[in-house]
């Protein structure tokens, strides 16, 4: 969730493996790992701007205003959470998946 909002539904397997949003992909960045020699996924994602004011939320996704690969549309239109699953399309996500 961010700023009260379901941003991403899956598998727990799934969802650390794969995360298809970049809020659950910088959120899961900043876990610390064991052995960070054993990570895979490199340096922890930081996130520029403030959050989102629950009761003045930013148009379009909330999260865009943070998001290191907004593109037009994120402003303009909130998309239904990022799910993943067999059949699942997801709207949002990082150009990794």
């Amino acid at each position: 969730m961010y700023v009260g909002k379901l941003v991403e539904l899956a598998e727990t397997e799934e969802l650390y493996v794969n995360p298809k949003h970049p809020y659950t992909e910088a959120l899961l960045s900043a876990v610390p790992k064991p052995d960070p020699r054993l990570s895979s996924r490199g340096q922890g994602i930081i996130l520029e701007g403030d959050v989102a004011d629950p009761s003045r939320p930013p148009s379009g996704c909330y999260f865009h205003p943070r998001c290191r690969y907004t593109q037009e549309r994120c402003s303009r239109k909130l998309l239904p959470c990022a799910t993943s699953g067999p059949g699942i399309s997801s709207p949002a996500t990082s150009p990794n998946n």
